[in-house]
């Protein structure tokens, strides 16, 4: 040293131990000319003093192995050991990209660059990486096939860090009401990645390559393959659409299933067992991997699709560094060797969430209007799901923005869409969200509208026989969600025409306050061919299955089967159909309650399709007391002309009651029923018996 700038002369250390310390040494008698006051480094450089933060240690440090003295001999290096020698001697040490450390390790002299250094919960930085080696810091070795070092039992080094995070909130990544699902797909897919590469040779085990995941739409299929992309500690995940893969050109669409696994092929070849995972997500995989011979387009491409597929996934030369995520809303189509163990093993139906799940995706898709208090405070998200049954994860999203648009629409001035919005004001109210479930109608929830239309004049007290049947039907909707032995009940409502068997049935449906109510009627299958409506009658029940509890309406079973008389004419077609389904039991966890109605219950004990309901109901015509009960609710008779009229009404069908009263409420001149609906008026006796000749008559 000389003057007043102290400088350092770099000599040999005095023991050759010591130049593998990763240390700087000089005397203690110039030490204090180094010192810098209050920092835990021992000497100042040119330049700003560096204090390490507190949250410094390393989660991830990639190092480049060489030898000291180049030409040495092949060496093979185990990472496990290497990794428990470098914690224990650069210990709280820190490390920055770039910087070349020399050490010893069995005899030989190495230097081991670093080329990535990751502190832990943070992504890779932009500026300098650095951080301080602790006893959890994974360590990933690299070396050129020219250094001579071989790399082994690199993934025994330490447990996988497979994922970017330690734990996981579902929530966070929008998804949902699907915790037991993740569960099942991370203890098959993701549970044997975490351990050791040894742990899973010692046990004897692959693991997963593919999963699939099926359910109705919109139920949150893509989003939770999208997300666990984003959680794995992997390669961009590789997304892309059935049809997308489809080429109109000669082997280019096998081509193009080949190029998906193009990067992960390279990477195991260059890089064995450390190969990175790769992820390639197939959304709409129906689309390209149906059932081999199902297709009749004579060029063979789908076969061929799903011939590559098996044979990158599970042939001679498989892949172990991939996991094929497939999505699909019809499972049934898939060709059923890609569903065997070895390729998508993994098989998880994403369904329709339960009331917590949907609160949960309320309380997603409000979370950010909460906090800017945009969401007032008598909103009831609670309630909200309670109210919507059956709802699948888009049609929550879908109630959300349509409650927005209500609120939004308040603030505008339509006469002045220029003016100034004050944010302020904006408030999405609860009543907001209720005319929303109004608006947005699930794909799987109960048909209200087409129910309500059955039952136009609603339901009323007409008889001790009728108040049997109804109180009957609805103890077996009462069995079908309590009983663990009767996953489907059905009951036939037999009667004639106008009897009120639609609006007892269509009663049921609504009482029961099933998630799932739909009704199978003729009018909705006007001239499509029979195998058509064998389809649409199977789509009701599949969809039913996919409900905890359904109602299945079968109306008019006669019209569903194109019956008539003179021959008798029906279709066989249809009626092996409903047969099959009146007697399949639904899946594990799923009811069903089955109601047909028929006037020609003859002509179905003769095919035999009343036998396969488990009980039959007689809904009788009204009898003189019955129509009474019926006139005295309507209050359109005086007192005095009750009684005659109900014995004019005797052995007469509800419906056609309600009709002769309508046509008499018209009066002789029309105009009148307006008065007599209100009470100012009552029907003439004389009039209505015309009324009741002329419907008789005719």
């Amino acid at each position: 040293m000389a003057g007043r700038s102290p400088t350092m002369i770099v000599t040999n250390t005095p023991a050759k131990d010591l130049a593998y310390t990763n240390f700087a040494y000089c005397s203690p008698s110039d030490l204090r000319n180094f010192l810098v006051p209050g920092s835990r480094l021992a000497f100042a450089l040119i330049g700003d003093v560096f204090i390490p933060p507190e949250d410094f240690n390393l989660a991830l440090l990639t190092l480049e192995l060489e030898f000291v003295k180049k030409g040495a001999k092949d060496e093979n290096v185990d990472a496990a050991l290497l990794s428990q020698q470098i914690r224990k001697r650069f210990i709280n040490q820190i490390m920055t990209t770039g910087q070349r450390v020399t050490f010893e390790y069995h005899g030989n002299g190495y230097i081991f660059t670093v080329t990535q250094a990751t502190i832990e919960g943070q992504e890779k930085s932009k500026g300098i990486e650095r951080g301080m080696i602790s006893a959890d810091t994974y360590i990933v070795y690299e070396a050129s096939k020219s250094s001579g070092i071989k790399i082994v039992n690199q993934r025994e080094a330490t447990s996988s860090n497979i994922f970017k995070n330690k734990e996981f909130n579902l929530q966070s990544f929008g998804i949902g009401g699907l915790s037991a699902e993740f569960a099942d797909i991370f203890r098959r897919a993701f549970a044997s990645r975490v351990f050791p590469a040894h742990v899973t040779s010692k046990l004897g085990i692959k693991h997963v390559k593919g999963m699939l995941l099926y359910g109705p739409p919109g139920t949150g299929k893509t989003l939770m393959a999208r997300q666990i992309g984003t959680m794995l500690n992997g390669k961009e995940p590789k997304i892309v659409n059935g049809p997308e893969v489809l080429s109109k050109f000669v082997g280019e669409t096998e081509k193009n299933v080949r190029d998906l696994f193009a990067d992960a092929e390279n990477d195991q070849r260059a890089n064995g067992d450390q190969s990175e995972l790769h992820i390639i997500i197939f959304d709409e995989i129906d689309a390209i991997c149906k059932s081999r011979g199902s297709t009749r387009d004579g060029t063979g491409v789908h076969d061929s699709i799903v011939n590559q597929l098996l044979t990158k996934i599970d042939g001679v030369e498989s892949l172990n560094n991939v996991l094929l995520i497939g999505m699909t809303n019809r499972k049934d189509l898939l060709d059923e060797a890609l569903l065997r163990p070895g390729r998508l093993e993994v098989q998880v139906e994403i369904s329709l969430p339960d009331e917590n799940g949907r609160l949960q995706i309320l309380q997603i898709h409000t979370n950010k209007m909460k906090e800017s208090s945009f969401l007032a405070p008598d909103v009831n998200l609670e309630a909200l799901a309670a109210r919507t049954k059956n709802f699948s994860g888009a049609e929550l999203e879908g109630v959300v923005k349509s409650a927005v648009s209500y609120a939004l629409n308040r603030q505008l001035n339509m006469e002045d869409l220029t003016k100034q919005v004050d944010e302020e004001n904006i408030k999405v109210v609860m009543d907001d969200f209720l005319n929303a479930l109004h608006e947005v109608i699930p794909a799987f929830g109960a048909s209200t509208d087409d129910l309500e239309r059955c039952r136009l004049n609603g339901i009323m007290e007409c008889g001790t026989r009728h108040d049997h049947i109804y109180q009957r039907s609805m103890l077996l909707a009462e069995q079908v969600k309590v009983s663990q032995g009767s996953p489907l009940v059905s009951f036939l409502l037999e009667g004639p025409s106008g009897s009120g068997k639609t609006a007892m049935a269509a009663t049921i449906g609504i009482e029961s306050d099933f998630p799932y109510v739909k009704i199978i009627s003729a009018e909705t299958m006007i001239g499509l061919s029979e195998p058509t409506k064998c389809a649409q009658i199977v789509k009701v029940f599949e969809d039913a299955y996919k409900s905890p509890l359904s109602v299945i309406i079968l109306d008019d079973i006669e019209r569903l089967l194109e019956y008539v008389a003179i021959g008798p004419r029906f279709s066989n077609l249809i009626s092996q159909t409903l047969l099959v389904l009146l007697k399949r039991l639904p899946p594990k966890g799923k009811k069903i309650l089955v109601i047909g109605t028929t006037s020609e219950v003859n002509f179905l004990e003769s095919v035999g399709i009343r036998d396969a309901f488990a009980l039959t109901y007689h809904v009788p015509t009204l009898k003189t007391e019955d129509a009474k009960k019926v006139l005295q609710k309507l209050n359109v008779f005086s007192n005095d002309d009750v009684d005659a009229a109900a014995e004019a009404l005797n052995d007469m069908p509800i419906k056609k009651l309600y009709m002769v009263v309508e046509m008499a409420a018209q009066g002789e001149n029309g105009g009148s029923a307006e008065a007599i609906y209100s009470g100012k008026e009552k029907i003439n006796v004389a009039h209505f018996y015309d009324c009741l000749q002329d419907m008789v008559r005719y």
